[in-house]
């Protein structure tokens, strides 16, 4: 295991190779490099796999267990973590910090208008994620 503090988060930036990995060790749990090559869209070579997965774990998005000659690779982020972590980054990033534009976009991203109920339940949990610690 790592021994970076969990609570930092996140690194700061993940290229579009690296955010495909960490989505393919999500979804499978654990896997080794050719796993992971094999899920990949248009994948680059398996010693290129190899090497970005070794990035991820200096990175401290992944750790790795030794089975045999096999690295298996895990996530040490869980996704809700992350996907808060990078949602920030995006608000920061795109927004400058305006989280209500940023709501204001997401929200009109959906091809349905939400009722008030919902507005009101998405609100709840809003300020319910805001008060766990």
């Amino acid at each position: 295991m790592t021994t970076r503090d969990q609570a930092a988060g996140p690194p700061l930036y993940l290229s579009r190779r690296e955010s495909e990995i960490m989505d393919i060790l999500y979804r499978l749990g654990r896997a080794g490099a050719a796993e992971v090559q094999q899920a990949m869209v248009d994948p680059p070579g398996y010693s290129s796999v190899r090497k970005q997965l070794e990035i991820l774990e200096e990175k401290c998005c992944v750790d790795h267990d030794k089975e045999g000659r096999r690295y298996i690779y895990r996530p040490t982020v869980p996704r809700d973590q992350a996907s808060h972590g990078a949602l920030r980054r995006v608000v920061r990033s795109f927004f400058r910090g305006d989280v209500e534009a940023a709501m204001v976009a997401l929200l009109s991203l959906s091809d349905e208008r939400l009722s008030e109920e919902k507005l009101e339940q998405l609100l709840r949990e809003a300020d319910s994620e805001r008060n766990t610690p």
